[in-house]
């Protein structure tokens, strides 16, 4: 019998988790396994394409709630139902996309038969929730049959502050090339095919550090000539980010045009790609960027850049995080120096390489079989041998991020 599983996650919308749990939820079903992805907001907001094999799941508790009395109803109705999913499409195991919906799936589990995998996408400390989801994640976390993170960082994080004992390490998977959604922003429309593209791809949002990036290239202006920046993506930082590159007159040379669903053309176009965030957990942008060939400048922040971007052979990693003119400067020198540039990019399509479903894949499938799942073997891919070995480069790779 095929594997059942569950992947439970707030939407689908546009994020780096939604495109890891589209991926994932794609490659499982054309391995042959029952998947099925469930969310609180409604599939009318989806953003990612899911295989017509995966079953979607509307689970419309999403509404927002007013005070701490609103605040708890809705989440016991949130809990009531996941187990109900639970009840019904009887999982073999089941996954929590992020904090609260891996506890809402520790706790709906309780005395079903199945396995719960709690996962971290991003780096606990850098981004605090409300006292009481902290305080579940400590308390339920460790109740998890195996916990997730995506760096060493958050793994050892979550063993001393949730004591959990069963993390493992799984990088997201990076799948090229990418599928074209709308809305479609052709690249020659926005800029001319003899301007130097300098790119950067989020969520307008002040961890993305934009604000910081918009200062860095004012500095550089002038010193860059035929460069232009644009930077993709929606948030509610953007009227904020409109006035900082107006009050600049930066007007010309900064254009933010919206989201992307041809995000792989873009990559494709750019000279360079830049990542200004103050945290990270593990960047789909600067994988699926530097796998698309694009040399990167980003900020050593915590965590996961460093465990992307080899510093000096496929890009730079600009220390102290969060020093506009250190990253002023990591981007100008790359600007100017062609040669240097086209041979940090030559060696960034490692990426793809790296982190490659199969590779990813294959450290899932292990995790499964230590936690009992007899039917991860029934959806095991054809090339069982590369898979392994591939598995064993992926796991060096982390142990090397332990050792730092």
């Amino acid at each position: 019998m095929p594997m059942k599983i569950v992947l439970l996650n707030h939407s689908m919308r546009c994020g780096g988790a939604e495109r890891v749990t589209a991926n994932l939820a794609n490659n499982w079903a054309e391995r042959g396994c029952d998947v099925a992805v469930a969310t609180f907001v409604s599939s009318d907001a989806d953003f990612y394409k899911l295989d017509s094999r995966v079953a979607r799941v509307d689970l419309a508790l999403a509404s927002a709630s007013s005070g701490v009395l609103g605040g708890m109803l809705a989440n016991v109705r949130r809990l009531a139902a996941v187990r109900r999913l639970f009840k019904d499409r009887r999982p073999d195991v089941v996954i929590g996309v992020m904090t609260v919906p891996s506890v809402l799936c520790i706790l709906a589990g309780i005395g079903l038969r199945l396995k719960v995998i709690a996962t971290e996408h991003n780096h606990p400390p850098m981004l605090r929730m409300n006292a009481v989801w902290e305080m579940l994640r400590s308390l339920t976390f460790r109740h998890a049959d195996a916990v997730v993170a995506l760096t060493a960082e958050t793994s050892t994080w979550l063993a001393r502050h949730c004591r959990c004992r069963n993390v493992s390490i799984i990088p997201n998977p990076v799948a090229l090339p990418m599928e074209v959604m709308e809305p479609r922003i052709a690249p020659e429309e926005t800029i001319s095919t003899d301007t130097r593209l300098l790119l950067a791809v989020g969520r307008l949002a002040p961890q993305k550090g934009f604000d910081l990036l918009i200062q860095a290239f004012e500095k550089i202006r002038d010193r860059g000539p035929g460069w232009k920046l644009v930077i993709l993506g929606e948030g509610e930082a953007r009227e904020a980010l409109l006035s900082a590159i107006s009050e600049r007159g930066l007007d010309d040379l900064v254009l933010m045009p919206g989201r992307a669903g041809n995000i792989g053309e873009w990559y494709g176009r750019a000279d360079l790609y830049v990542m200004s965030s103050r945290f990270e957990g593990l960047p789909m942008t600067l994988m699926e960027a530097m796998g698309s060939g694009c040399a990167a400048v980003s900020f050593d922040c915590d965590v996961g850049p460093r465990d992307i971007i080899r510093d000096g052979i496929d890009g730079v990693l600009v220390s102290p995080s969060g020093d506009v003119g250190a990253l002023a400067n990591a981007l100008l020198r790359l600007m100017v120096d062609h040669q240097e540039r086209e041979r940090m990019a030559s060696m960034a399509n490692d990426v793809a390489a790296r982190f490659a479903p199969p590779r990813i894949l294959s450290l899932w499938e292990k995790l499964f079989l230590s936690m009992g799942l007899s039917g991860a073997d029934h959806a095991r891919p054809p090339q069982r041998e590369a898979c392994e070995t591939n598995s064993r480069a992926v796991e060096h790779s982390c142990d090397k991020t332990q050792m730092r």
